[in-house]
């Protein structure tokens, strides 16, 4: 198929992180196999790359990570390092010169919470809000603003910013909020690069010696622990803690890259998660599981669950044991894949009409 369009992906694609990593590749990929030519445009920034990889070896601040843990972790960067350099990608940038890149018909800003003014490294850069690039065409695909709430809005300076945009989409009920506000415009709501192209997020599942479930995550609530190990104890499922550790489980594979996350999360009998793409890949895999998410990721699984209508997921204090029984022993009702399945054809469209 001839290329359509040369096109460049702007997102966090070299964060030391699952759900990133994955959402950047499903997304070049999936328009890549669109027939557009299509890469990752490879920003760097000093500052970024220590913070990325401070918290990649100190991921549950202020808890320090254990010593023996410390090689792990530097295991598992240097296994994203290799996973990142096989991307397709243009020539590395300096994150606030945008201005040195050209020659693409459409550049598109996204997924993941590229506009969230409060991440703690990439929050308020301008060059995800577009400015400085060059482009007849500034697209943003599945964009979030993460746990910068609607209630807080949005500052006339980056509203003008996103005014720019030839077409926008987001991929939560928080993000439409904030782009409805400040637009004054309905955008589009899309899925997930995950969701939108799962045939490239999945993988062959992993084998094991006995079945077992998926910790997903870190920090979570003392309730969420006692009843999945209670559950874990009834069922016979082992408990397996991946890319970080959590002491309540069993078994922990903290230096899995993101091949192998991919593989585990396929051969999973279940998935416990406080994270957005923990949810994102048991849906993919069609699992069983229960999230409780954090605060910083509240906004985000709260409006994927709900736009799915896989509410029951989200699991609280007052959730007992027979809830967990069956969130845990049960894939995810037909609605939620038909909600999915009709949401795919919404975010194709989309993205046919932006670029076509």
């Amino acid at each position: 198929m001839a290329s359509l369009l040369r096109v460049g992906v702007l997102t966090f694609h070299r964060c030391i992180n699952y759900g990133s990593y994955w959402q950047a590749r499903c997304l070049v990929e999936g328009l890549r196999a669109r027939g557009h030519d299509a890469v990752l445009l490879d920003h760097h920034d000093d500052a970024v790359a220590r913070a990325e990889w401070r918290c990649a070896f100190q991921p549950s601040l202020p808890e320090r990570s254990r010593a023996d843990d410390l090689p792990r972790y530097k295991q598992k960067g240097r296994t994203f390092l290799a996973a990142f350099d096989a991307l397709p990608q243009s020539e590395r940038f300096r994150l606030d010169q945008p201005e040195t890149l050209a020659g693409y018909d459409a550049v598109v800003v996204g997924s993941d919470e590229v506009w969230n003014f409060r991440h703690p490294w990439y929050g308020g850069t301008p060059i995800f809000f577009g400015e400085g690039l060059r482009t007849p065409r500034l697209i943003s695909y599945a964009a979030s603003f993460g746990n910068h709430d609607a209630s807080d809005g949005i500052a006339p300076e980056w509203a003008e910013r996103l005014a720019r945009f030839t077409a926008v989409s987001v991929r939560d009920e928080n993000a439409r909020r904030l782009v409805v506000e400040a637009l004054g415009e309905e955008p589009a709501m899309v899925l997930d690069p995950c969701l939108q192209f799962p045939e490239i997020a999945r993988a062959a599942p992993a084998t094991a010696e006995r079945p077992y479930a998926l910790v997903y995550g870190h920090v979570f609530p003392d309730w969420l622990q006692q009843q999945v190990s209670a559950w874990s104890r009834r069922s016979g499922v082992e408990l397996v803690s991946l890319g970080y550790r959590n002491d309540w489980v069993e078994r922990h594979l903290i230096e899995a890259g993101p091949h192998e996350f991919a593989s585990l999360m396929a051969g999973a009998s279940a998935v416990i998660t406080n994270f957005f793409h923990g949810c994102v890949f048991a849906l993919v895999n069609d699992k069983p599981f229960v999230t409780s998410p954090s605060e910083y990721r509240f906004n985000k699984v709260r409006d994927l669950t709900n736009a799915l209508d896989a509410r029951e997921h989200v699991v609280t204090a007052e959730s007992d044991a027979t809830a967990f029984d069956r969130l845990l022993e049960i894939p995810p009702a037909p609605r939620v894949g038909e909600a999915i399945a009709s949401m795919r054809v919404q975010s194709a469209a989309f993205l046919d009409a932006a670029l076509g």
